[in-house]
């Protein structure tokens, strides 16, 4: 009770200290300008009419981030967002077309400056039918600033539907079929505004279908006497899924603007997956069995938020704003499995049902003001998460908990021009609670700290051509419920995974150095060097005795790294283009695990070229091809490399308003062997999943409408960047 009562009254006391802030500053009086006498002559001399002509760059360099335009690159047209994405600087698609920001997967997406649950859970399924024609940009924030939550590694993605609404109507419609992997998926868009009311909307339907997936498992022990597991298991998967999203913004008058935002999203897969395991010494048979598992996974979640935007008619660049975000989502996964032709074996059938839910409550209070040439921000953040877990299966063993994780924050930002150079610095102070519930371990996690978490960013434009950037910030990695909950998964009767009730966060620091330049070889390049004490590493360790794998979460390794970004475009004609996007990283990782120091070296890669060519009649033909090395999946485990390749056509067929796309993925590789391999001082394993890899997209997208006269939005919102499992 007493540490309750400690980090209430703490809590309390930060909340005053920022509103303080925010209070002093609203009282504080921008200076006058002086009057401005005309001193110009009452004749006027007529001037002859001059042209002004150019092109807008499709990449802008700012200070903390990268701005890829989307409307200006011709592709866009009949494609959707995610198959724009390895052209936009930072960002590339793995085998499984998970995206990457600068090679790591550890990062937030928003729509408009705003998290959405349409994007919280599988993003991929959603980018992949979002017609790219419906987004005006998308910016790339390598160095978030202050304001932003400090969960978090690579950064944040933000995809900006539309630059300005206007009065009337405008929308789009994209029609797009894969095959033989994933399936029919429409999406669209539609824009509206009338007077000071505007609504914007965003929706889409997905089918999937995964054809069978091949897989072998082999595990070689490394003791005394040599044990060989083989596990051959193949599974297949049909899902459907279904987003739908609004904003909403009225302007009261000049100094009063609401905002809302509502986004619901479901999906239902069901799978089925078939294995046969065999435990042999040397030649002789110890244990075998077969195994039936047909599952079913269903979620749906939503969320909705109100933004109030105050100004103040004698400080026009002061604006005070309130806003509120509740979300929530729900999982139920069940699963039917059944054992047969057993041998030395007595694993019993069972049915397991499974329900997941979460709960999120998010309030805010930003306030920004420019005084002379300074940009001042400053605010407070409270976030009350709530996770719930119900598992139960036919034996009778059970996996339930309660998870309540608070993260209260204030922050306070300050941006100024220094001649030629810009510079935004800031700090951030966080206070954890973890309050974790695992009943059916009887086991508690209950976690308290603070962090102050510094971020600076400098930017010069030397020229109307060349830029350079310079960045430092601190991040925290805090583990999520999966990685917390200590309740043990035997589902396979030969591995056991679990997480780690004692885990703790890990703080991680980064330099980024930058430099861009927009000249017929447009390029963006970026120098950046992280360091992480402490980090939680998930590690396999193998018991001789029993032949099981135990697979667990620990805080045993201190990791650095420093990795070069690039992206490189070059117009050879007005016909021809080439883009080579990319990165590449030397990564070193000391951990000590039972008395044993393990040190990893490894360099990593991941290259994009791609080329487009404009044929006669504005058809346009564009290829590509990504080479992937190899990469740490654990402590002891890496992934191999791969290539993949795409060859499209797309053509406006009404010019800016119906185009056509057809894509050709990996036409040289049916399928594509992602093997994991895992080495330790007890035992091989190799891990070979045969994915289907070739596959085909045709797509049709309508635009229509038109708007006029912009309309205002928030300049604040709630962003909650800080959530990972």
């Amino acid at each position: 009770m007493k540490a309750m009562t400690s980090y209430k009254s703490q809590i309390a006391s930060l909340i005053t200290v920022v509103l303080l802030l925010i209070c002093f500053t609203l009282n504080a009086q921008t200076p006058k300008q002086p009057a401005i006498k005309d001193t110009l002559s009452s004749k006027i001399q007529q001037l002859k009419d001059i042209k002004i002509t150019g092109t807008r760059p499709i990449i802008k360099q700012q200070a903390d981030r990268i701005v890829y335009d989307l409307q200006l690159d011709p592709e866009s047209k009949g494609n959707s967002v995610l198959s724009m994405i390895p052209k936009i600087p930072f960002l590339s698609l793995d085998a499984s077309n998970t995206i990457l920001m600068k090679g790591k997967s550890d990062y937030r997406i928003f729509i408009n400056g705003r998290p959405s649950s349409m994007l919280e859970r599988n993003p991929t399924e959603v980018l992949r039918n979002m017609p790219a024609s419906s987004i005006q940009k998308i910016e790339v924030i390598t160095n978030p600033s202050s304001k932003y939550d400090a969960e978090g590694l690579a950064g944040i993605i933000n995809i900006i539907t539309t630059s300005a609404m206007q009065n009337g109507y405008n929308g789009s419609l994209t029609l797009a079929a894969q095959f033989p992997v994933q399936g029919f998926g429409p999406g669209g868009s539609y824009n509206f505004k009338n007077g000071r009311l505007a609504i914007a909307t965003y929706a889409g339907i997905n089918t999937s279908r995964v054809p069978e997936v091949s897989s072998v498992l082999s595990r070689t022990s490394t003791g005394n006497i040599a044990n060989l597991l083989t596990q051959q298991g193949f599974n297949k998967s049909n899902g459907r899924s279904a987003y739908a999203g609004s904003e909403i913004s009225y302007e009261v008058d000049s100094l009063n603007l609401l905002s809302a935002q509502l986004n619901i999203n479901g999906s239902n897969t069901d799978g089925h997956v078939s294995q046969l395991s065999q435990l042999q010494e040397e030649r002789s048979l110890l244990q075998r069995y077969q195994l039936n598992n047909d599952n079913t996974v269903k979620g749906d979640g939503w969320d909705a938020g109100v933004n109030y935007q105050l100004g103040f008619r004698h400080h026009k660049t002061k604006l005070l704003t309130f806003s509120y975000r509740y979300y929530t989502f729900d999982n139920i996964f069940s699963s039917n499995v059944l054992f047969y032709d057993r041998f030395h074996t007595d694993e019993p059938d069972y049915r397991q049902d499974n329900k997941d839910q979460y709960k999120e409550q998010t309030a805010q209070i930003d306030f920004v003001q420019q005084i002379d040439k300074v940009s001042i921000e400053a605010g407070i953040k409270g976030i009350l998460r709530n996770n719930e877990g119900n598992s139960m299966n036919t034996p009778g063993e059970a996996n339930l908990f309660n998870n309540n994780q608070y993260i209260f924050g204030a922050y306070n930002t300050y941006a100024f021009t220094l001649r030629k150079w810009s510079v935004k610095a800031g700090i951030r102070l966080e206070k954890t609670i973890v309050d974790a519930n695992f009943i059916s371990t009887a086991t508690q996690a209950n976690q308290q700290y603070f962090n102050l978490i510094p971020t600076v960013s400098f930017f010069r434009k030397i020229n109307l051509q060349h830029s350079i950037n310079f960045g430092f910030s601190q991040r925290i990695k805090r583990p999520g419920i999966n990685k917390l909950n200590p309740f043990v998964n035997r589902s396979n009767p030969n591995f056991e995974t679990s997480g780690n009730p004692d885990l703790k966060p890990s703080l991680i620091n980064a330099l980024q150095l930058g430099y861009s330049s927009t000249k017929k070889l447009s390029m963006n390049l970026s120098l950046d060097y992280s360091f992480v004490n402490n980090i939680f590493i998930q590690m396999a360790e193998f018991n001789p005795q029993s032949q099981i794998t135990r697979v667990t979460y620990q805080n045993i390794g201190k990791t650095a790294g420093i990795s070069a970004n690039f992206n490189f475009s070059y117009p050879f004609t007005k016909s021809w283009n080439i883009i080579v996007n990319g990165n590449g990283g030397y990564l070193w990782l000391d951990a000590s695990n039972n008395e044993r120091l393990t040190k990893i070296k490894i360099f990593t890669y991941n290259t994009t070229l791609s080329t487009g060519y404009i044929l006669p009649r504005n058809w346009r033909l564009n290829a590509s091809a990504t080479v992937l090395s190899k990469n740490i999946t654990t402590l002891q485990g890496t992934s191999n490399g791969y290539l993949r390749s795409s060859f499209s056509i797309n053509k406006d067929l009404i010019k800016n308003k119906l185009s056509f796309s057809a894509i050709f993925l990996n036409p040289f590789h049916r399928y594509r062997e992602n093997i994991i391999t895992t080495a330790d001082i007890n035992f091989l394993q190799i891990n070979n999943t045969r994915e289907n890899f070739r596959n085909y997209n045709l797509s049709l997208n309508y635009r229509f409408g038109k708007l006029k006269e912009p309309l205002k939005k928030t300049r604040r919102g709630i962003k909650n960047d800080d959530l990972s499992n």
